[in-house]
């Protein structure tokens, strides 16, 4: 029997993939449980056009986060930090603080997606990665000067 399923099902397939599965296994479990429905010609149409669909979504959102990674790349951003007499720093420069500095230059991003190999607690530059997606990353500095 033919099924498209309506969510993920282990060791079957993933959403909106049309499988053959027996009868028992498509009546008892798949149907009863509200995960797959028939296959309809209509019903098979739909899924075939919500994949092209979907991946036509994906296609695009990479293709932006790869122009927004180029144009970031390389890019100098200034943090203030507050320090002592001394030059030593209170406190470090986050993930927040470089996600503010990028919003001042017009670049809006999740400060989850940025990360810095060491803690950034003195007074010079440093630099951070921004990894958008797999395979997708930009490189920054970070000019941390004193208040």
């Amino acid at each position: 029997m033919k099924v498209i399923l309506k969510q993920d099902v282990k060791g079957s397939g993933k959403k909106g993939a049309v499988i053959e599965v027996s009868d028992g296994y498509a009546k008892n479990f798949l149907l009863k449980k509200g995960l797959a429905e028939i296959a309809t010609a209509g019903g098979i149409n739909e899924a075939t056009q919500k994949r092209t669909a979907d991946e036509y979504h994906r296609a695009e959102n990479i293709k932006a986060l790869k122009e927004l990674a180029t144009q970031v790349n390389g890019k100098t951003v200034e943090v203030h930090i507050r320090t002592g007499n001394n030059g030593k720093a209170f406190g470090s420069v986050t993930t927040a603080d470089i996600a503010s500095a990028l919003s001042e230059l017009g670049y809006e991003i999740d400060k989850k997606k940025i990360s810095i190999k060491d803690a950034i607690k003195n007074v010079g530059v440093a630099e951070a990665e921004i990894r958008f997606m797999e395979g997708v990353t930009a490189k920054i500095k970070v000019n941390v000067s004193s208040l």
